[in-house]
């Protein structure tokens, strides 16, 4: 085995460890800085749908008379986010908001599948702040952020405790069997917002392919560089010192005409 098949063997054994060890880096990295930038935006449409609860809560649910045999829902701050939100998916459709219950006032915010595993989640861990995760979707894969949703205030129970005691117009809408036996202090839901990852997720492999292709035409020229090196600097030199060293080893100082030349001297070298 040639001194230049063994260097190029070492060589190739430590481009390649050191392709895979930063392929494995930069692939993680990068998915993890796509997962966390939509976990920014998921943060951000729970922040907005926060809002516009308490802008209901403050602003309009005290500024609009109620008659007795009448009841507005978007009075209630759980129905006044998800309608702004769902304002939001008609533009973009693949984003959701939900505040998904046990056993809601509104039947379309029962929680289903998934969601329930969240919502029991949340009451058997009592204290947990959020819960993320991901799913697959129809129009691929998701991140999802839940926190829960605790009765924390007396008065929300005056809506919920009995049929009783609810008014008369909300019961009429929504009927006897929904949203009642609440306790304080309760999780009865979670507020769900699913942001799609597919986007992050392709820029982010975009840009563990462009990284891994430089790095390899990084590697190729350093390969072609370092062995026209070690021709020029070694293989060479030690070739013709080789050739004078045979020739020395079998009496050759002249030949028939003229004697061999000394092997010339040049660089500051060892060789």
């Amino acid at each position: 085995m040639g001194l230049r098949l063994k260097f190029n063997l070492a060589l190739l054994f430590v481009f390649a460890l050191g392709f895979a060890v930063s392929g494995y880096l930069s692939y993680n990295l990068l998915h993890k800085n796509a997962r966390d930038e939509v976990l920014r935006n998921a943060g951000v449409m729970m922040e907005a749908a926060l809002s516009m609860r308490q802008y209901t809560v403050s602003q309009v649910r005290d500024k609009l008379v109620q008659k007795e045999d009448e009841f507005l829902p978007q009075t209630v701050p759980a129905f006044a986010a998800t309608e702004m939100m769902n304002q939001l998916r008609k533009k973009y459709p693949d984003y959701a908001y939900k505040e998904a219950a046990l056993n809601p006032t509104n039947p379309r915010d029962r929680a289903e599948g998934w969601e329930a595993d969240v919502v029991n989640q949340f009451r058997k861990e009592a204290g947990r702040p959020e819960i993320s995760g991901t799913r697959v979707t129809d129009s691929g894969l998701s991140l999802y952020l839940a926190r829960p949703f605790q009765i924390k205030d007396q008065a929300c129970l005056s809506c919920h405790t009995t049929p009783e005691m609810a008014p008369a117009a909300m019961v009429t809408r929504y009927g006897r069997d929904n949203g009642f036996g609440w306790q304080l202090n309760e999780v009865i839901g979670a507020q769900l917002v699913s942001v799609p990852m597919s986007l992050p997720v392709q820029n982010a492999n975009r840009a563990f392919q462009t990284f891994m292709a430089s790095l390899g035409g990084v590697f190729l020229a350093l390969f072609i560089i370092l062995n026209l090196m070690l021709y020029v600097l070694i293989v060479r030199p030690v070739r013709r010192v080789s050739a004078a060293a045979d020739r020395l080893s079998i009496g050759r100082t002249s030949s028939a005409d003229k004697a061999v030349p000394e092997l010339p001297e040049s660089g500051k070298d060892e060789l």
